[in-house]
């Protein structure tokens, strides 16, 4: 199969360097961030992890996200306690919902960008240690 992986996320925005500032201020995400800290960073880019991706197209009339958004950003976190914590120092609001959470797929939150657009952060499940 000729297709590797998500390369780029492109979407529009009212302020896209403000919005950017946003992202990498907060998340750590976007073009100069690394994820894995003994990476160097690029310029142009993200560097991400590899791990799980999903995608998924939702019916039109899904009440998960907003109706007048078309899409709803995920982000595969490895703390997400911790990441919580350092957003509710921010003032950034979270929202979540304990059945959102299952042992076989992991733990969710909830937050917005400035301009409305819904983040979930995932925190998948831990591997089984080994030998179990």
């Amino acid at each position: 199969m000729p297709v590797l992986g998500m390369g780029g996320l492109f979407f529009r925005s009212r302020d896209p360097d403000a919005l950017a500032h946003w992202y990498r201020t907060y998340l750590g995400v976007g073009a100069g961030c690394v994820a894995d800290p003994s990476a160097q960073p690029n310029e142009w880019v993200w560097a991400t992890i590899g791990g799980p991706m999903v995608f998924q197209p939702f019916k039109a009339d899904s009440d998960y996200f907003a109706a007048d958004k078309a899409f709803m950003l995920n982000f595969r976190v490895s703390d997400l306690d911790g990441l919580l914590d350092g957003l509710r120092a921010t003032g950034i609001e979270i929202i979540t919902k304990a059945e959102w959470d299952h042992p076989d797929v992991g733990r969710f939150a909830r937050i917005h960008d400035p301009e409305g657009n819904a983040i979930e952060l995932w925190e998948p499940p831990a591997p089984p240690a080994q030998g179990e």
